[in-house]
């Protein structure tokens, strides 16, 4: 007697959505997500032998599933309580050790589970696996800083005022340096990437000599103005600011150029505000002491670092500049506006919420 096909299974409302979420979720385990495409497949009318093809399991699998879920829906497809004794683990013991420094005896900053599952007697992979249901990384560390800036929210204010709501007729720009970028050459010529290896250099270097990048970002178009000094001093940022006024001329419309910057001392030299009272269309706005990260042009700064200079290989400094020039050419032909999107009430608040948090620990 011929085998007949099992008749489509039938989804129950809503659950279609449900199932093809758990197939895409890269946090599902992957036995729920192999469950939820045997379901689906079923409900397309696919024979049992072609599902249990499609997935890797057996015949005898696919029918229990299927029928796991004619029963009891999507809760069915979940792994049932194991018989035997449940496992005692002690994870709010874990946590507090944890949470507690080391012994000096040991000489190690922080725990490890190879290091603490002996002292609680459990296994290494019973503490890293309560270790990632609570998010708890003792191997990882972070690093903050708050302004001191008495005009914290003054100046938070202005420079997020001006990205949101530009005043008319004027252009906003970013300034700022990246100095100190050397000109590095590798000992060896630089293996290509190929199919399986990545590109290859040699870990020794030789150093020719160093660069200052200054670079005005302007807001709305994403269009820098930039220039290669050999030096970072207020004469080298006074002769840049020049340079920044005859990219935009005086149209004769009273346009404004706001510049925003940080509170290093060349820019506040009194040569560089001796100009800047000679020139009362260009407005200066300073970033709060610490708070270099308003600044936009950071942002272009890491794209330079990570696209030209960090992997690039310069024979000499003028190598170095004719390179970054390159990219600046480049950029600004592909350029974009640079889009700041939230208020500055709401960046305050964040602040003050972290710097209250830290503070009870």
């Amino acid at each position: 007697m011929a085998n007949h096909t099992a008749p489509a299974l039938l989804l129950r409302v809503g659950d279609q959505e449900k199932l093809q979420r758990l197939i895409r979720s890269t946090t599902a385990p992957s036995g729920l997500a192999a469950r939820a495409r045997v379901v689906l497949l079923a409900a397309e009318g696919l024979a049992n032998y072609e599902i249990a093809a499609s997935v890797g399991m057996s015949r005898p699998t696919v029918n229990r599933w299927r029928a796991r879920y004619a029963e009891r829906g999507i809760d069915g497809l979940a792994d049932e309580q194991r018989p035997g004794r449940p496992k005692m683990i002690d994870e709010a013991k874990i946590i507090a050790a944890t949470l507690t420094p080391p012994p000096k005896s040991l000489g190690v900053t922080h725990w490890s589970s190879r290091l603490l599952a002996p002292r609680l007697g459990v296994d290494h992979s019973t503490v890293a696996g309560v270790w990632k249901k609570y998010g708890v990384k003792p191997w990882k560390a972070e690093t903050f800083k708050f302004s001191t800036d008495p005009e914290l929210v003054a100046k938070v204010t202005d420079v997020i005022g001006l990205y949101l709501a530009p005043p008319d007729n004027a252009i906003v720009l970013c300034v700022d340096e990246k100095s100190q970028i050397q000109a590095l050459d590798r000992t060896q010529p630089m293996l290509p990437m190929q199919p399986g290896f990545p590109e290859r250099r040699t870990h020794d270097y030789v150093r020719h000599g160093t660069s200052t990048l200054f670079a005005a970002l302007e807001v709305a178009t994403g269009t820098v103005t930039a220039a290669c000094k050999p030096r970072h001093r207020h004469q080298e940022f006074l002769a840049f600011l020049k340079q920044v006024a005859r990219a935009y001329p005086d149209d004769g419309t009273g346009q404004e150029l706001h510049l925003i910057m940080d509170n290093y001392a060349t820019h506040k030299r009194i040569e560089v505000r001796n100009w800047l009272a000679a020139n009362p269309r260009i407005k200066v706005h300073f970033t709060p002491t610490s708070g270099s990260w308003l600044n936009m042009v950071e942002v272009w700064f890491g794209i330079i670092e990570r696209q030209a200079i960090h992997r690039g290989t310069f024979t000499s400094v003028t190598d170095l500049n004719t390179k970054i020039r390159a990219f600046i050419n480049g950029w600004n032909d592909r350029c974009h506006p640079f889009i700041w999107t939230k208020p500055a009430d709401q960046v305050l608040d964040k602040i003050k919420r972290k710097r209250n948090s830290l503070t009870r620990h």
